[in-house]
This record gives C-alpha cells, structure tokens and sequence, in this order.
C-alpha cells in the first residue's frame, strides 16, 4: 500500500487511537504496524474473529488480560542470560495465571465464539511452574519454604538479631552506661545495631563510631560486647544472600525449560490483547463489518468517516455492476473531498481487519492499492508550483494503476488555464477507467459532467445545496451532477431573473427561463426600467444622464474603449476617478471613460450587502467575529 496515501487518509491516526485500548506494549506496537492486506480470506478471517470479540465484551466486559505487564522484559532477559529476580517472578506467575483465568473464560464462551476461544486449546497447561513460582516467591521477596537451607539459615539470623538487641537493652539498663548516653534506643546504622553516645564520653565506652549526628553532639557507638554477635550476623546474610541467589538459579532454569510454552502463550496474549482492543474501538464508534468483494462493488449505507465522529454527515454511496468510476461536483467547502477520503480510509480499515461506521447491508470491494491526489502537495524543496506537483503525482498514479487498484482524485485539473484543465481531466479519468480501476474524483469543472453522463461506467454524484439557507449540507448525491449554485445564489439574493438567464446563455450556450424559480413575481426588465425612468419624469427630474460624474456603489458601467463591464465601488475622487471591480480586480478609472450599463437600483434588492461582491471573504469573516467582541491581534486589511 501507498504509505503517503495512508498518511493522507488519516489511517495513521485510526490505528493510534485502537492501540490507546492495548493493554501491551507488544499489543499496541503490533496494532501501529498494521498494513491493509489483499488477500480476502485472511481478511475475511480477521473480521469473523473480531465480530466474535465483541460478542464475547458484550456479554461480558471484563476479559482477564491484566497480567500481561512486563512479559516482554522477562522474555528479553531470558534470551540474554539472567538470572530473573524475584519481582520478575512475581510478574510471570501474575501472568501464568491470568493465561490460567483465560482458559477458564474462553471455555465458557466457546459457545458463542468458536474461532476466537480456540486458541485457548495452544496454551501448554502451565501449573507446575506457577505452583513452584509461588511456592518460592511471597510479596516480591524469596520465601522460607523456597529451600530448607534459607529456612535455617533465616531462623539463625532471626536468634541472633534477638540476642543482640537483648545485650544492647541491658547495656541501657546499666548504670555504668547511664550517664554517658544522649538516650535510651538502639540506634541501627548500616545494618549494624548502635547506642547514641555524648560526644565527651567518647573514650569511655569502648567500640567502633559508626556514624556522628548532623550537629557532632552525639556518636553513635557499636559496643565492643556486640561487635562479635553483629558479625555473625553479617556472615549469615551473607549465607541467606547465596541461598537466596541458589534458589532463583534454580527457579530460572525452570522457566527456560517451560520458555517456548511461555512464548507461545505470551503470542496468544498478545493476540487478544489486540483482538479485544479493535473490539473495544468497534463499540466506541459503533462500527461493524461489511461484506467484502473483488469486483469493485461499493456501497456505503450511513456512513461516517471515524475520526470526525458524531459531527460526520452519513455518507451514503453505491458504485459496482460495470460503473466503477465516480465524478463528485459541487460547490467548495461542500463535503467532496470528505466524501472520497471516507471511501479510501474505510476501505483501508477494513483491508486491516478492522470495523468500519457504517449501518448493515455495506459493501467494500478489496484492492491491491489504493493511490491518492488529495491536498494541496505543494513542494518548497523540489520547487514545484501546486499545480506541476498534481501532475507530478498524477504520472506516478497513471504508472502504478492496475485492474485492482482504488484512485481517489481531489479537484482535478484545477490550478491551471479552465479549458486545458478541464481536457486534461478527461483524459485522465479516462485512461484511468481503461486500466480497469476503480475511480472517484472530485471537480469544478461542469464539462466533466457531459463527460460522465456520455461515458460508459462514469456515475454523476454532487454535493447537495441548501438554497433556503444558502449553505451546503454535505449530502452526497448519486446520478445527480451538480447544478451552477451561483445562479441559484444570486436569483435567491434578489437579482433579476433575466440577467440571470442571459448569464446562462453565456455560460452554457443554451437558453433558460428563471423567471419561473423566482420565489416572487417580477416585471420584465425592459418595463421596470420604463416604470422607473417614468416615475423620475413625474417627479419633475431629468432622467440619469450616462456620461455624468454620479455613479452610485454596485452601477454596472461600460468602460471605454475595451467595453469591458466593470462594478462601481466609490468615487470620484478629487481628479474625478472612479474605483471600478473588472473581472474580479479593482482599477482606478476616470468618469470620462465610464459609461453607465445597470444601474444598482436595477439590479440589487435595497439594503443589499455589497461586501460580499467587494470585499474578500476573509475579511468578511473576520469582520463577523469582531462585531461579537474583541478578537485580540485581529485586524481587516482594507485597500487604499
């Protein structure tokens, strides 16, 4: 698989957020690894396996996987050598029992999990390890019951310890030591047991200075009568250490003589850590799994991409019977790029042996590739344009496009001259569908329309429009091109019908009435201009003469002597110029070379916004927000 294609998808970030539910580092870095795989039966396999995990959390949430901590340094040390010590051991009999617990509950749901709770049947029965581990090993520490040497040994310590801290009471008790002690406790420095002496009666009381207090005020004195008691003492911890170290030599050997038993049991472990943490992930986005093809049969019912979550639109999406290619238009911020990297990534998540969100009756079809032209791609390093790195990017796409491949296109043919991007587009989709893949490309281009509706096995689809709230609602829609909303946009905000069919006529070489959609009734514009010329006779004015200085903000004005149509904003100014909008740029014209076209009151409905035709869109929004409180660091550029 494509490893950018998959960056791009957001599969990196799906595969992170199932391995938050891991219990391993094994289980979580096995679930980062992942890959889309082809082969339908292993895929087909994974799926069965994990609808069975959840079946099994469902039932019974609580699955017996909290021993497996520390497994992997305990196995590490095994293969290196190590004497494991007793808090490793502590660890793997923590471990051998939760395979011993998993046993027990996977038999119980075998009834309702046959493939998964087989894998029980490859754990080796492990209790005498476990027996012995803990017949050694109590509280992280090597038991008495591990040897009978530790159990003597340990006693001897223990009569010892008594013996000398009964010396030690009755040299406090004594009167010849009453008056040289700073007070009355058995002080323990080292390991060795002392009294606290008053520094003057230092040569008073014979014996070893094992430490001096912070202020050199008291010493604390290990007495001649006790030294001999304490270096029995030491000689038998020396002895418990050996035993100690003895019993733990034996107990590893026995470890690695069961050590490809715990490896094998520490894989299925691992197995269903993993298992349950996709099952886990399943439940939180109400996934499930979808019937899997090699025929380029898609459909998608109610289906939200994963990591937008409750926020996502469902997508709802049918390709397959000989039409395997796509084109998605409509207008910008609409949903179309969301749309095909739905597609892409449920079909990468579902290649991996995951759930998807989608509702019952979807349908994926498997790829040996999925390839992908998303974004922007712009190369600072390479210094490629974003266009020239598209078609960069397209080439390699072209090359790599087999039979079973899944070709996700983002605004194709965009960036470049209208008419050369638009042939360019066709031509791609085109030997694309002829190397046999599977195709959804979005465009702005309305021609590519034509071009799916006359070629076999291209399907329309279009980004649904709310023309009540002038806002797109995400909706994708299937065998519907997507209509020119800025005609629709522009007779909703109140510009006249005829206009707006003489700019059809222009676009489109073809006439339509839009009167008819007008949601109310208009004269023709020859009579309102006629009702209006009269009405400024009856007021005694002379009717607007073209060549004046007066132009009004949102006039249509003709301009000599190229006869381009421009948009007034302001003026004059002193020396008589105007600020004039021609073709989406601002000149500084003077009133001489103007000539008035349409007149604003003709063509915008009173109080209309004229920001939205002059001002750019982010200061538009930016405007919004600060009208509803400070923005701190915010401004609006505004042209001189």
């Amino acid at each position: 698989m494509n490893e950018q294609t998959l960056k791009i998808l957001g599969y990196d970030s799906i595969k992170g957020k199932i391995s938050e539910y891991a219990l391993t580092d094994s289980g979580k870095q096995k679930i980062l690894a992942a890959e889309p795989i082809s082969e339908v039966k292993r895929i087909q396999a994974l799926l069965g396996e994990l609808d069975e995990a959840i079946v099994i959390i469902k039932k019974s949430a609580s699955v017996p996987l909290s021993g497996l901590g520390g497994m992997e340094q305990i196995l590490k040390l095994l293969k290196s050598g190590n004497i494991l010590r007793p808090e490793q051991f502590a660890k793997l009999l923590l471990f051998l029992e939760s395979c011993s617990k998993m046993k027990g509950f996977m038999r119980d749901k075998e009834y309702m999990a046959p493939r998964v709770s087989s894998y029980i049947y490859s754990l080796e029965d492990l209790r005498d390890l476990a027996g012995e581990i803990y017949r050694c090993i109590r509280n992280g520490m090597v038991a008495d019951t591990a040897s009978k040497e530790l159990a003597r040994v340990r006693k001897q310590i223990t009569i010892s310890k008594e013996r000398l801290k009964e010396k030690l009471q009755n040299m406090l008790k004594s009167a010849k030591y009453k008056n040289m002690l700073q007070d009355y406790t058995v002080s323990e420095r080292n390991g060795r047991y002392a009294l606290s002496v008053k520094k003057e009666y230092k040569g008073k009381m014979r014996g070893t200075v094992l430490d001096i207090s912070a202020s050199g005020s008291t010493l604390f004195i290990e007495p001649e009568e006790a030294a001999a008691l304490q270096d029995a003492i030491s000689l038998l911890k020396v002895q418990e250490g050996a035993e100690e170290d003895k019993v733990l030599a034996v107990l590893t050997e026995a470890v690695l003589t069961n050590e490809a038993k715990i490896i094998l049991a520490s894989e299925i472990m691992i197995h269903y850590d993993v298992l349950f943490a996709k099952a886990k992930y399943s439940v939180s986005i109400n996934g499930r799994s979808a019937e899997i093809n090699v025929s380029h049969r898609i459909k998608l019912v109610e289906a939200r991409h994963p990591l937008l979550g409750d926020k996502a639109v469902p997508l709802n999406l049918e390709m397959g019977d000989g039409k395997h290619a796509l084109v998605i238009t409509g207008p910008n911020t609409g949903g179309k790029t969301v749309s095909i990297k739905t597609v892409g990534l449920l079909t990468a998540m579902t290649q991996s042996g995951f759930h998807i969100p989608v509702k019952e009756g979807s349908v994926i079809a498997v790829y040996e590739k999925i390839l992908a032209d998303i974004g922007d791609g712009q190369s600072l390093e390479q210094n490629l344009s974003t266009f020239s790195s598209h078609i960069v990017n397209i080439i390699s796409i072209l090359e790599e496009t087999n039979d079973s491949t899944l070709v996700l296109l983002d605004e194709l043919g965009s960036g470049t001259d209208p008419a050369e991007g638009m042939g360019l587009a066709a031509v791609i989709l085109e030997q694309l569908y002829k190397k046999g893949a599977a195709l959804l490309a979005t465009t702005h281009y309305n021609e590519i329309k034509q071009f799916a509706e006359e070629h076999e096995g291209f399907i329309n689809g279009s980004m649904e429009f709310d023309l009540e709230s002038l806002k797109p609602t995400y909706k994708l829609l299937i065998g519907k091109g997507g209509e020119s909303q800025a005609f629709a946009i522009a007779l909703k905000l109140g510009m006249h019908p005829e206009l707006i069919s003489k700019a059809h006529h222009i676009t489109y070489q073809e006439e339509k009435d839009y009167k008819g959609l007008s949601d109310s009734p208009v004269r023709s514009l020859e009579k309102q201009l006629a009702g209006r010329r009269a009405d400024r006779l009856k007021k005694g004015k002379e009717p607007r003469v073209t060549e004046s200085i007066h132009f009004a903000m949102g006039d249509n004005v003709k301009i000599s002597p190229q006869g381009e149509i421009g948009i007034v904003e302001k003026g004059p100014d002193i020396r008589g110029d105007f600020s004039v909008l021609v073709k989406g740029e601002k000149h500084s014209i003077n009133h001489k070379r103007l000539k008035l076209y349409i007149s604003a009151q003709e063509l915008y409905p009173d109080n209309y916004d004229f920001s939205i035709v002059f001002d750019s869109k982010e200061n538009r929004k930016m405007s919004k927000l600060m009208e509803k409180g400070h923005i701190e660091g915010a401004s609006i550029e505004l042209e001189e």
